[in-house]
């Protein structure tokens, strides 16, 4: 594993695991939402070219999303981890990081904060990891598709993905 991808469905724990595979694989982390969202929630201008840039590298992690990166990121790519969890487990996960995140504002993403009128929009993650549950699993399919070569690791639960990562060997510091 030199260029892996972590798909899921918003509040599966893309971004947490691709932080713990980078600690561990001594692999660098391209957190994809950092590098797409600008000051106000506003897509970053330079988000393609830096997407470009992330995938002529020959070892990193990142997070398999954005419409735009998708394509980019798997041309690239030699594994991807597939965060398949029940509906009613990411809807607990992002529900609760919403929550947490709307009570306390505290800053992410470029100094952006949530509150709880962002529940509204229907691109906020509670309401898209509702309506874009099951279309994770058809981007999968087409990716084994196109690329029959890539390795596809297949995780269904929280519990699942731990004995996956617990298993793989850490790599020394240095």
């Amino acid at each position: 594993m030199q260029r892996v991808l972590i798909a899921g469905s918003s509040g599966a724990g893309k971004s947490t695991l691709a932080a713990e595979l980078s600690r561990r694989l001594r692999l660098p982390y391209i957190e994809l939402d950092t590098l797409f969202h600008g000051p106000g929630w506003q897509p970053r201008p330079e988000f393609l070219d830096d997407i470009r840039a992330v995938v002529a590298g020959e070892r990193w992690v990142s997070e398999w999303q954005y419409t735009e990166a998708r394509p980019l990121l798997l041309a690239r790519a030699d594994t991807l981890v597939w965060l398949d969890f029940p509906r009613r487990t990411v809807m607990h996960r992002v529900l609760r990081r919403s929550f947490r995140r709307a009570a306390t504002r505290r800053p992410f993403h470029n100094g952006n904060t949530e509150g709880f009128r962002d529940w509204l929009d229907p691109e906020h993650p509670v309401r898209w990891a509702w309506s874009t549950h099951s279309r994770v699993r058809t981007l999968v399919q087409a990716a084994s598709g196109e690329r029959p070569e890539l390795a596809i690791v297949r995780l269904t639960s929280p519990a699942e993905a731990r004995r996956w990562l617990a298993g793989l060997r850490q790599l020394p510091a240095g």
